[in-house]
């Protein structure tokens, strides 16, 4: 038996407040966006076995923002009859694949072997440094384990990533 899992991701824009308000002057607002896949169609994995594959890139574009976190979560995986625990789905951001601007953008699990579940909200990458328009980009890396116990069937979920 064979499970497929497809997933989504959110588009989330949100405008940021600076950590010094002084620091940028009023007429020049900060802005964060982060931009994601809508769909990502992860493939097909057995009953009892594990399926890792990439989602696609996430970017952070950001105006006169000093610093930012981008966090990610995600729902069960869902299918008639069948539940697969979000806490089965393991995350790790990678490396950032493009840069752009002053300052650091810093992965929250730069390897597999810093992969966390996604059974909370948790931090995919950092920035921090400069106060300019800058951009970083990443593809992060999903792990689902699949419970010998789960039903055959197309599962789906909603990651989200989001930006403050």
């Amino acid at each position: 038996m064979q499970l497929v899992a497809l997933l989504s991701a959110a588009l989330l824009t949100t405008a940021a407040h600076p950590a010094n308000p002084a620091a940028v002057p009023a007429q020049q607002a900060a802005t964060l966006t982060i931009t994601a896949p809508t769909t990502a169609n992860l493939g097909t994995a057995a009953i009892g076995g594990t399926r890792t594959t990439q989602l696609g890139t996430i970017t952070v574009n950001a105006q006169q923002a000093p610093s930012w976190t981008a966090t990610v979560t995600a729902t069960h995986l869902t299918t008639n009859g069948g539940t697969i625990s979000n806490g089965n789905i393991r995350y790790w951001s990678g490396l950032a694949t493009a840069t752009s601007g002053a300052g650091t953008c810093t992965p929250g699990q730069p390897t597999a072997a810093q992969a966390v579940p996604l059974n909370a909200t948790r931090s995919a990458f950092t920035r921090t440094g400069g106060n300019n328009t800058h951009s970083c980009s990443w593809n992060p890396t999903l792990t689902i384990t699949v419970p010998s116990t789960a039903v055959a069937g197309t599962y789906q979920a909603t990651i989200t990533h989001s930006v403050a």
